[in-house]
């Protein structure tokens, strides 16, 4: 199946670069071009798109504003997609506007475009969570935050499973299916069964909100190593 990919850039160059590098790919192609937030919501409309790359700093319509509304609107052709946050900008304070806002990855636009690739075919799969450097230093930041203030949530796992907890500890700590699965002695299918009602029962829409619930909850603290 192709992978239709939106792309919402201020800069001509910028999304010719990437409408490259993504059309030469056999299962993924560009369906809408936008130069800002505003104009990517109205196309979007009409276009189902399945993973929009989506920039910060726009005019008329930043990236967070429009994710934020692209991931709350219910489209006529029924398609939700889920957004990339492509940007220069590596900053810890954007990572986190931007997955509070439903994004559902934070790619550098200097990142290889075997990387920028292998982001949209993981947030097309809802399988991991993409640009781990900027993602981990979000999730300890909100463990920290909460163990200051004293405001873990752990009731918000209170419908998990014991072995649901155990996949999302090892979620939040990068693990992928085929990994977790080794790890648990479990079959591969079983985990993505898992993750799935994971993803229900916290009314996560990918692995990133569901990692950062693990920190929400107190399950998993910053600095945790793989063997605690």
């Amino acid at each position: 199946m192709t992978i239709r990919v939106g792309l919402v850039d201020d800069q001509v160059l910028v999304r010719s670069g990437f409408a490259m590098v993504i059309d030469s790919q056999d299962d993924m192609e560009i369906v809408m071009e936008a130069g800002n937030g505003k104009t990517a919501l109205e196309r979007l409309a009409l276009v189902p798109a399945d993973v929009v790359l989506m920039d910060i700093r726009m005019p008329d319509m930043d990236g967070i504003t429009a994710t934020e509304q692209l991931t709350s609107r219910e489209f006529p052709h029924g398609v939700s997609p889920k957004v990339v946050i492509l940007t220069t900008f590596d900053i810890d304070e954007y990572v986190m506007a931007a997955i509070k806002a439903g994004a559902s990855g934070f790619l550098l636009k200097d990142a290889p475009p075997d990387d920028l690739l292998a982001a949209i075919r993981t947030v097309y799969n809802g399988d991991a969570v993409i640009a781990p450097a900027p993602t981990k230093r979000l999730v300890e930041k909100i463990a920290a935050n909460q163990v200051r203030t004293d405001s873990m949530h752990p009731e918000i796992l209170d419908d998990l499973t014991d072995r649901e907890r155990d996949v999302l500890i090892l979620m939040a700590k990068g693990y992928s299916n085929q990994e977790i699965a080794a790890k648990l002695y479990v079959a591969e299918a079983t985990v993505k069964t898992h993750v799935g009602r994971i993803f229900s029962k916290l009314g996560a829409r990918d692995r990133v909100q569901a990692v950062v619930a693990a920190f929400e909850a107190g399950i998993v603290t910053p600095g945790a190593s793989d063997d605690e």
